[in-house]
């Protein structure tokens, strides 16, 4: 409670100018390497395979699912605000979509490709808020091109550090980057998830979900996970200052939420 006075104070005591979010700065020039557009065709196709796979089983939901259309309700609330992380963005085919299953999980592909488990909902009870706070999270790795980049800098290493300069200076070696694997397996860095958790709940809050929600969210993750590993934090790693590194951004997003809150 002690912590949430100190944002509201921290919030009220902000100049207008400051009330603009949070800047997290230029993406990694590094995931120019791999090509946007091929790299989210692929994912395209991966996920159109995850759906047909998901179908056979009977475990896609109808659009007319309950979970289906809440979960569509908040993305069509927050995706018009992507363009200020990614004007690319604006342009991608989103597509929101319910996975029956006991996992703990949920995902962003690039080019706007999402997929919540029944697992995460009904495990862990989510509100709006903090289903807002997962999609945030989950979109801005997607925005932030975090894939990309993972991948980018993989095939660099593979190269060899002797033909970077080469690679970066004129682009000899472009056609050595080839896409490949599966991008659900991808592992994001601890720089990448930070990021995405600021930049998520800008997002949410933008969209009028209480921010205050990423606190809650990591609460019941930590909680579940103490009863059984979470398939969810194989990926999303919950290092012991995730919680405080939420609340230290807080103030840069409560006044965005407030503002969206009076004008629904």
């Amino acid at each position: 409670m002690r912590t949430l006075i100190a944002c509201l104070l921290l919030v009220l005591a902000m100049p207008v100018s400051a009330m603009d979010g949070v800047d997290v700065g230029k993406p990694s020039a590094v995931r120019n390497l791999v090509p946007a557009g091929a790299l989210e065709k692929q994912a395209a196709q991966e996920y159109e395979q995850l759906k047909r796979q998901a179908a056979a089983k009977q475990a896609l939901g109808p659009d007319d699912h309950p979970q289906v259309r809440r979960l569509r309700a908040i993305a069509k609330r927050m995706i018009p605000f992507v363009g200020r992380f990614n004007p690319r963005a604006a342009q991608w085919q989103w597509e929101v979509n319910l996975i029956g299953s006991k996992q703990i999980n949920a995902f962003c592909m690039p080019g706007g490709k999402i997929a919540f488990y029944t697992g995460i909902l009904d495990t862990l009870q989510l509100t709006d808020d903090e289903v807002a706070m997962v999609m945030g999270h989950e979109i801005a790795h997607a925005l932030r091109e975090h894939a990309r980049e993972r991948l980018a800098k993989s095939q660099l290493t593979q190269l060899g550090a002797n033909i970077l300069g080469e690679l970066v200076g004129g682009g000899r070696y472009a056609g050595a980057f080839q896409l490949g694997g599966n991008l659900l397996s991808l592992k994001f860095s601890r720089d990448d998830e930070s990021e995405a958790d600021v930049v998520g709940l800008d997002l949410a809050a933008r969209a009028g979900f209480d921010p205050r929600a990423g606190i809650t969210l990591w609460q019941k993750m930590a909680a579940a996970n103490s009863k059984a590993p979470l398939e969810f934090l194989s990926t999303h790693p919950a290092g012991n200052n995730r919680i405080k590194e939420i609340e230290k951004h807080l103030p840069e997003v409560m006044p965005l939420y407030e503002s969206a809150r009076r004008s629904r």
